[in-house]
């Protein structure tokens, strides 16, 4: 509309923009507004017909890997000598479907734009794109409000974000931080520096004999001074499912905070973090069908806005003058500068298409597959399978790490390789774990919901054979 100064009003777009920078819409103006913008973009919307997305009823659990594996372009290919691509390292990264190769790609050629701060249709469409990822993530965790989910460039940074916001207000000489042996470097570099430079302690939970966390030697290193409990849900090595519960009840005696790293659980389990009890979780996009570049910081909004900002510059500030400035309320004080837009639009296409999968389904069908591949590995003479035999009733997730006793795991991952097989080899991230199990590095198979008993048997055929191959060298 034109005004008496000649200035063109922007009230349905330039309304929200304030509304946007808070992601909040308090006001029964901003409510209409969001409907208005939302009834004017729906005509330029992306049909959702182009985002074919499988549904519940479509699945049965038995075959869920069947089913899923022609949704991921990479896996249709032929590796090496014309043979099928087994891809067993989700565990490092998951594949994309092509509906999340599919939003990402229709973001970029229609919606490119900064976000918060435009008042043009694409930088609108593309702040309605990257705050309803934020609204996606949150549903699928069960966040209460959409502000306790923060953005981060991954799950690294988010633990980082954690240790030194809360972590440095927090924590003093002498006050003590309880983790495992078991955590991935993501989760011990950043509090073994936090601790170095104020002189907080560490202290970790070591192993009982199924290869899981040691529930009574944790309870035994709590004490009043205990101000956090930081722990990964599952292990990328082990395979082994912390016993929240008691984690948190450990934690809650003393008053402390609880940070659990569900990197590898958040794509393969049903995940309520109201129900876990936790104080903070962070999850990887990349591990979760979703692009590399974002990760997930979910925080109590009530812990998450006593903590102080991270990094400083543009959209996580209030107001600014050449003496100070002021700061945004959660999330938009922990993400500084121009955020990862096209990863967000991805990480939310990755959460729609594991919804409608359902996932529970993907919990009890990997579980099955878990169980089916840990078997299998049992069976085959000279190796070492880490973490709990899930015939002894154990949770474990769906994958293994083992060592041979006749040939290194780098080498049996590269002639592995060599069959089309993709596993990794190596020390996953968690050497101080290694160190404790007596090996410098495992090879390790992780499963996802796109895989099938026939990958584990061709993981079997081509470990089968590379064993003879290296015995017969030797012999």
């Amino acid at each position: 509309a034109q005004t008496g100064n000649g200035l063109h009003s922007v009230f349905i777009f330039g309304c929200t923009l304030r509304d946007f920078r808070r992601q909040a819409w308090p006001t029964p103006q901003s409510r209409s507004c969001a409907a208005m913008r939302r009834t004017l973009l729906a005509v330029a919307a992306v049909p959702l017909s182009a985002l074919v997305l499988p549904t519940s009823n479509d699945l049965n659990t038995a075959q869920l890997g069947a089913r899923m594996r022609p949704l991921f372009p990479v896996l249709a290919q032929r590796v090496w000598e014309d043979k099928p691509l087994v891809y067993l390292d989700s565990g490092a990264t998951s594949q994309k479907p092509r509906v999340v190769i599919d939003a990402m790609r229709a973001h970029l050629e229609q919606d490119n734009a900064n976000v918060h701060r435009g008042a043009h249709l694409l930088s609108v469409r593309s702040t309605d794109g990257y705050e309803a990822a934020r609204d996606k993530v949150a549903a699928f965790v069960n966040a209460r409000r959409r502000e306790e989910i923060v953005f981060t460039r991954g799950a690294t940074e988010a633990i980082n974000l954690v240790a030194q916001t809360w972590g440095a207000a927090n924590l003093r000489a002498g006050d003590e931080i309880v983790l495992s042996v078991m955590e991935h470097h993501s989760n011990l570099v950043p509090w073994q520096q936090l601790a170095s430079s104020n002189g907080a302690v560490l202290k970790f939970a070591r192993l009982n004999e199924s290869e899981c966390v040691d529930v009574e030697h944790l309870h035994s290193l709590v004490t009043p001074r205990t101000k956090l409990i930081s722990m990964v849900h599952v292990s990328n090595t082990l395979g082994c499912v912390l016993p929240v519960e008691e984690v948190v009840r450990a934690a809650r005696s003393v008053g402390a905070r609880v940070l659990l790293d569900a990197c590898q659980s958040v794509p393969h389990m049903h995940i309520d973090v109201q129900q876990l009890g936790v104080d903070f979780l962070v999850a990887s996009g990349h591990k979760m069908c979703g692009p590399t570049g974002i990760g997930v910081l979910w925080g109590r909004h009530e812990v998450l806005s006593e903590m102080p900002p991270w990094m400083g510059g543009g959209e996580m500030i209030e107001d600014v003058f050449l003496d100070h400035s002021t700061y945004m309320p959660p999330p938009a004080r922990f993400e500084a500068g121009t955020p990862p837009i096209t990863q967000a639009i991805g990480l939310g296409a990755a959460v729609d298409f594991l919804s409608s999968v359902g996932m529970r389904e993907v919990e009890a069908y990997e579980e099955q597959l878990g169980a089916y591949l840990y078997r299998r590995l049992s069976q085959v003479q000279g190796l070492r399978i880490y973490g709990p035999d899930p015939a002894d009733g154990i949770a474990r997730a769906g994958l293994c790490a083992f060592n041979s006793d006749s040939v290194h795991a780098s080498d049996l991952a590269t002639f592995l390789d060599q069959d089309g097989i993709a596993v990794r080899g190596g020390h996953h991230c968690t050497q101080p774990l290694h160190r404790e199990l007596g090996a410098a590095g495992s090879a390790r198979a992780s499963l996802y919901l796109y895989n099938t008993e026939a990958d584990v048997d061709a993981l079997i055929d081509s470990l089968t054979s590379t064993l003879a191959l290296f015995a017969d060298l030797s012999g």
